[in-house]
């Protein structure tokens, strides 16, 4: 059985407008949600040109010669970032002003495969058996106007306002995050060894219980059973909105013992904090476990994302490292959000405290081709700083919580090296609490 796309009536009319401007092709991400039969597409966006290769000359032929694949995949990395959960990369595009022949489709199963690749590398959940793993490739001609996808068969249809009346999920994560650096990783980065630490928090968000405006509910059963009925009989889906709450337990039942993991570790770092978590999901008869899975996904990607941020942000911005036992405090990036205008659906960037509105609007234009008004911006956290130290005691904070942080949080950019003070780290999991989500692990 073939594929089909519900595509949304925007896209076919952004892939029609794009000019070649000389170029040989134009290639760009599409962008939507998955299901068992079909695929949502709502969004597409071209790879914004590099430097050099601005202008070129049109080929008498379409060639894929410099097709920038690592240039393609960090703009895909970059994109993913910006989708909440329920969305992601579901393949890319090409445009040229001439038919393709068979010796280009390697170069774009290459180019997917690398996007993909990138897409998932920085992730701290993997893919269900029940989650559609095949991206697509399409190739739109400017000169005939055709379509060709490389699922065969496809049923490529276009919808008006595919994703208007899409379901919203809202979840407030509150973490205290504990990630102990033992001596046997120290020639770990300091980035490697918080997403190890990540990836051990991950496993309480997968098994923890999800309740849905306050209720927990069979995961096969429909999302919308029991929502009112509008005056015509059908369900008010449009514009809905769902609270989410997080209950997690401790990883010990009557089947395993409790036990406390004992480690010699020359640091630790803290990650601290609410985290304001969103979802969405089409409307055409969603499972609660397909509103769970978003809403898991999200909480995932946006920790792991801001710690990344917040790297890339030390290593642009070197400068001499401060003495030992001195913390430092850094603004970790926090959360903004922009409505797509005709969609219940929101994108979203991440904000250092000294970015303007303009820097994110340019930002949103670059990698997804486009323009915001910077009065439609919603920034869904207070600043938050974080506080890194070269001691014992390295604490990273969403939030101010710690007594010692300065009133002015200073923007350092040192890449950090902690202090090799042997110490013994008792890590205990603590039962976490109802109201979102909270993670403590206390030291001895």
């Amino acid at each position: 059985m073939g594929r089909t796309y519900i595509v949304e009536e925007t896209v076919g009319q952004y892939l029609s407008n794009i000019n070649l401007q000389e170029k040989a092709f134009v290639s760009g991400l599409l962008i939507g949600q998955c299901s068992s039969q079909k695929d949502y597409v709502i969004l597409a966006t071209r790879t914004p040109p590099k430097g050099e290769q601005n202008e070129g000359p049109k080929h008498s032929k379409a060639r894929l010669d410099n097709l920038d694949e690592e240039w393609a995949t960090e703009h895909a990395h970059q994109v993913s970032r910006m989708l909440p959960g329920g969305l992601l990369v579901l393949g890319v595009f090409i445009i040229t002003a001439l038919e393709m022949g068979s010796e280009f489709q390697n170069t774009l199963r290459r180019l997917v495969f690398a996007v993909e690749k990138s897409v998932n590398k920085k992730r701290l959940w993997n893919f269900t058996e029940e989650d559609v793993s095949e991206r697509v490739i399409l190739h739109f001609c400017s000169s005939t106007k055709k379509l060709k996808s490389s699922a065969k068969p496809a049923d490529w249809k276009y919808q008006n306002g595919l994703s208007a009346s899409w379901l919203s999920l809202e979840c407030t994560v509150y973490i205290n995050i504990h990630v102990p650096l033992s001596t046997t990783s120290a020639s770990y980065t300091l980035e490697k060894n918080t997403k190890n630490g990540l990836a051990r928090w991950a496993k309480q968000i997968e098994n923890g219980i999800y309740l849905i405006n306050g209720q927990v509910k069979d995961e096969d059963c429909d999302l919308l059973e029991g929502q009112k009925k509008s005056s015509r009989g059908t369900t008010q889906a449009a514009n809905h909105s769902f609270d989410i709450r997080v209950l997690t337990q401790l990883l010990l039942n009557s089947d395993h013992r409790s036990t406390a993991m004992v480690q010699i570790c020359s640091g630790s770092v803290n990650l601290k904090g609410a985290v304001k978590c969103r979802a969405y999901i089409h409307s055409n008869k969603p499972k609660v476990k397909d509103a769970v899975q978003a809403m898991k996904r999200d909480i995932l990607n946006t920790v792991a994302d801001r710690c990344e941020i917040l790297f890339e942000d030390l290593l642009l911005n070197e400068i001499p490292e401060k003495k030992d036992s001195e913390k430092e405090f850094h603004i970790l990036p926090h959360r903004v959000f922009v409505p797509i205008p005709g969609s219940t659906v929101m994108l979203c960037d991440y904000k250092f405290g000294d970015e303007s509105a303009e820097e994110i609007r340019d930002h949103f234009l670059e990698m997804l081709d486009r323009m915001i008004q910077i009065e439609d911006l919603e920034i869904a956290e207070e600043i938050n700083t974080a506080c890194i130290s070269s001691s014992m005691d390295t604490e990273a904070s969403l939030d101010n919580t710690d007594d010692e942080q300065p009133k002015q949080p200073i923007k350092t950019t040192i890449v950090l090296k902690i202090q090799q003070n042997i110490g013994v780290i008792a890590a205990f999991a603590v039962a976490a609490l109802a109201a979102g989500i909270s993670f403590h692990y206390f030291s001895d």
